[in-house]
């Protein structure tokens, strides 16, 4: 399943296809035009309590992400809309997170991957 992720400041490319936005806020200092998504899926972002408890810290990450699995259990509908498309091409998680190791983008192309465990 080709489901890539890449920061938003980042600049697009051809070979990211389907281009999501995952966060449940704007990124701060990007244009419309120049996040080039093609949808913003807010739901599929980790919701507010859960995204300030994490506070980006690594050591937290894997209670983070147990979390946010189950937080995605509510929205079967869209993630199966994603693993779809995936299906016909690539799609590209796109995050504003500076550690792109431990952020909500690295769960979520799990979740598409591999599904909810």
């Amino acid at each position: 399943m080709p489901v890539r992720t890449k920061r938003i400041y980042e600049p697009p490319s051809h070979g990211d296809g389907y281009r999501v936005l995952i966060d449940g806020i704007w990124p701060r200092g990007i244009t419309r035009e120049r996040a080039a998504v093609d949808q913003w899926a807010r739901a599929l972002a980790p919701s507010p309590e859960l995204r300030r408890w994490y506070g980006h810290a690594p050591d937290r990450y894997e209670e983070f992400a147990r979390r946010y699995r189950a937080e995605l259990g509510d929205q079967r509908e869209r993630l199966s809309e994603l693993r779809r498309r995936s299906g016909t091409g690539v799609v590209t998680l796109v995050f504003a997170a500076r550690d792109a190791e431990h952020s909500n983008a690295i769960v979520l192309a799990d979740v598409l991957r591999r599904g909810l465990r």
